[in-house]
């Protein structure tokens, strides 16, 4: 899942942790227990980070709909000043989703946003993008792939380590997704903290890796099959894609007049207990 950078030990040297990003580091679909806002991959890997490390710092930047250009242009400049050991950052996927999305113009402000927190002193958690397999946003499977090929190089590059999302495999099942088949399951987002534990070297008991529980009952076959998931697909279309394309032409964001849930560099407490893995 990528290496982890020289010189860098997780329990003796990461006292902090800031996260950027979009709606997938924000923890859109993951509610706490108390159901209070969202939790996600970032918070339940500062969770567990904070277990090899008490008294960690964590600070989470990411908002739902913004573009790499407001990611940089926002986020990195916040984290910067709050000169955290650890960032990490996942962005793009909302560009592609876009007309025109280039996925080398991409790449290059991602290498230089990259480069950026690296002169800093910061430590960078990469993330690839995730496997768009659903019907319609595969349309963008293939720039997705040149943009991630382009975020491995990168990695490599710059010696970062990365967390590869378009090769889990957990992630290709649909359990792995929500209703908007944009956004990770609490049990997807505990995957992906898992696997952002192992790119880190944080000792872990679990696996990203383990199959999903069996499914309970008969899963339909044939002509059922294909008629429930056509009856899914227009469900899908009418509740998610059709507002996504309503909020295109109105040129609004999901993210429009959302502030940072946890703005400040602060240390875990009781409120960020971990929730079920879902």
């Amino acid at each position: 899942m990528g290496a982890i950078a020289e010189g860098l030990t997780v329990a003796g040297e990461i006292e902090s942790f800031v996260a950027h990003g979009d709606s997938v580091t924000e923890r859109r679909d993951d509610p706490p227990a108390d159901q209070s806002g969202y939790r996600g991959w970032a918070d339940r890997f500062a969770d567990m980070l904070a277990g090899q490390r008490p008294g960690l710092r964590y600070a989470n930047l990411a908002v739902r709909g913004r573009l790499l250009r407001q990611v940089v242009a926002e986020q990195i400049p916040q984290a910067i000043a709050m000169s955290p050991d650890l960032v990490s950052i996942a962005a793009g996927g909302n560009d592609l989703l876009r007309f025109g999305g280039d996925p080398d113009a991409l790449a290059a402000a991602f290498d230089e946003a990259v480069r950026t927190l690296l002169m800093v002193g910061c430590q960078v958690l990469m993330f690839t993008g995730f496997d768009p397999r659903f019907p319609v946003l595969r349309l963008i499977r293939g720039r997705a792939a040149v943009f991630n090929a382009h975020l491995r190089a990168i990695a490599d590059r710059n010696r970062c380590p990365l967390v590869d999302m378009w090769t889990m495999h957990p992630l290709h099942d649909p359990r792995a997704w929500s209703a908007d088949r944009l956004h990770l399951t609490p049990g997807g987002h505990h995957r992906v903290a898992l696997a952002a534990c192992e790119a880190m070297a944080v000792p872990l008991t679990q696996d990203w890796r383990e199959p999903w529980p069996a499914s309970d009952g008969v899963a339909a076959t044939g002509a059922r099959a294909w008629i429930g998931a056509r009856r899914m697909d227009l469900r899908w279309a009418s509740q998610h894609a059709a507002p996504w394309v309503a909020r295109r032409v109105r040129g609004v964001s999901s993210g429009d007049d959302i502030a940072p849930k946890r703005p400040d560099l602060l240390p875990l407490g009781p409120a960020d207990a971990p929730s079920s893995a879902g």
